[in-house]
């Protein structure tokens, strides 16, 4: 690595956490909120939307009683 490669303030993590945040909100805002349409769209199993929505503090759709 040289002395002019800057490394960025958050660390990996984060930052991959952010921009799946971003990817499945912008997924899940092109099909209306439809998580298994977004699922597709993303190219991920439902359950697995489930699961990263879960851990990354995503709120799932009111369900209609």
């Amino acid at each position: 690595m040289s002395a002019e490669t800057s490394v960025p303030a958050a660390d990996l993590k984060t930052l991959v956490e952010e921009y799946e945040r971003e990817l499945i909100q912008a997924a899940l805002l092109e099909v209306h909120g439809h998580q298994r349409r977004a699922a597709q769209l993303l190219g991920l199993l439902p359950t697995t939307l489930c699961e990263k929505m879960k851990r990354l503090g995503l709120r799932e759709r009111p369900r209609v009683s």
